[in-house]
C-alpha cells in the first residue's frame, strides 16, 4: 500500500486561498469571531499544532476530520478562542456591582430570595471568580440574599481550567495580599500556582455556552447582572446584533449589563439604556 504524503511545513502557505475562506467562514458561524486573509499566519499556526498533534499527514485531511468528528471541531474552536484576563480586571465595574447594581436589584425583593449573575464569556475562571471574591469582601449584604454566579465559555478548554481554579501570579496580581491569602492555598512545593480554596469553587457553577447560537444560550435561566466584557469587540455587526438580541433574552426586565470600557451597547440594540453611576457606566434592559 502507498502511503500518503507527509505535509511540507516549508515554504509555501499551509492553506489555499479557498481552504482559508473555508475555515474563516467556519469559525464566523460556529463562534461569531471574523478571520481573513490578513491573519493567515494566525490561522496556519493553530492548524499547524493541531495537524501535528494528530500525527496526520496533511492539512487536507485535517479539513475534512472536522467536519465529521464533532471532538476535534471543538477543539479547533478551543485553539482560537482567545483567554486573556485576570483577577479584579476593569475593578470600577465591580465597585458598581456592590455599590449601585445589588442595591437596586434587591430592593424589591425579600433577604433569602436568589440573585443570579452571569459571567459570559469567563475564560479560565478569574472573572467569575473575581465577583464572587469582591462580594465577598465588599458587599455587606451578600449572606443577605442566595447569590447565584454562574461562568459559561464557548473553549471547554478554559472550563476546565476553571474548575481547576488554579492560578499564578500575573492573574493573581492585582489582588490585595490579604485577599490572596483568605482565597488562595499557599504555594506548596515546586508547585508555583495558587488553587483557590473549596468554598470558593463551590460558589460558582460554570457551563459551556456559545453566545451566537440561541439555544445553546436558552439553556440558561434568566439573570439580574451579566458581564460579557471583551467579547463583541471581536464580533462584526451581524454577529454583534445576534449575540445582543441573546444577552437580552437571558436579562430579566431591569436587569443590567457590564461590557468593557472599550465597548458599546448603544449603536447595536436599543432595547438597552445607558446608566451612568459614580464607579462605571453599564447597560439596561428597557
Amino acid at each position: 500500500m502507498t502511503m500518503p504524503p507527509e505535509q511540507d511545513w516549508s515554504g509555501a502557505p499551509l492553506l489555499t486561498p479557498e481552504e482559508l475562506q473555508r475555515v474563516c467562514q467556519l469559525l464566523y458561524l460556529r463562534t461569531g469571531m471574523t478571520f481573513n486573509e490578513q491573519k493567515r499566519y494566525y490561522i496556519e499556526r493553530r492548524i499547524k499544532d493541531r495537524v501535528q498533534k494528530l500525527g496526520l499527514s496533511s492539512v487536507s485531511s485535517y479539513l475534512r476530520m472536522i467536519f465529521v468528528q464533532p471532538a476535534e471541531m471543538e477543539a479547533l474552536i478551543n485553539a482560537f478562542t482567545i483567554n486573556e484576563t485576570y483577577f479584579y480586571r476593569e475593578e470600577s465595574q465591580l465597585a458598581a456591582l456592590g455599590r449601585s447594581l445589588l442595591p437596586l436589584v434587591v430592593s424589591k425583593r425579600r433577604p433569602g430570595e436568589l440573585v443570579r449573575i452571569w459571567s459570559l464569556p469567563c475564560a479560565s475562571g478569574e472573572e467569575p471568580y473575581s465577583i464572587a471574591i469582591w462580594l465577598l469582601e465588599n458587599w455587606p449584604l451578600v449572606d443577605a440574599w442566595h447569590v447565584e454566579i454562574v461562568g459559561s465559555d464557548i473553549d471547554t478548554d478554559a472550563l476546565a481550567l476553571a474548575r481547576a481554579g488554579r492560578y499564578g501570579e500575573r492573574a493573581l496580581a492585582r489582588l490585595p495580599a490579604d485577599v490572596r491569602e483568605r482565597y488562595f492555598r499557599p504555594e506548596s512545593g515546586q508547585q508555583r500556582d495558587r488553587e483557590i480554596i473549596d468554598d470558593l469553587k463551590e460558589s460558582v457553577l460554570f457551563t459551556q455556552v456559545n453566545l451566537i447560537d440561541p439555544a445553546s444560550v436558552a439553556t440558561e435561566r434568566p439573570f439580574d447582572i451579566i458581564f460579557c466584557r471583551n467579547l463583541l469587540i471581536y464580533f462584526d455587526n451581524a454577529a454583534r446584533q445576534i449575540a445582543a438580541a441573546n444577552l437580552f433574552n437571558r436579562l430579566r426586565p431591569g436587569g443590567f449589563l457590564c461590557v468593557s470600557h472599550t465597548e458599546s451597547m448603544t449603536h447595536i440594540d436599543d432595547r438597552f439604556e445607558m446608566v451612568r453611576f459614580d464607579d462605571a457606566i453599564v447597560y439596561r434592559r428597557r
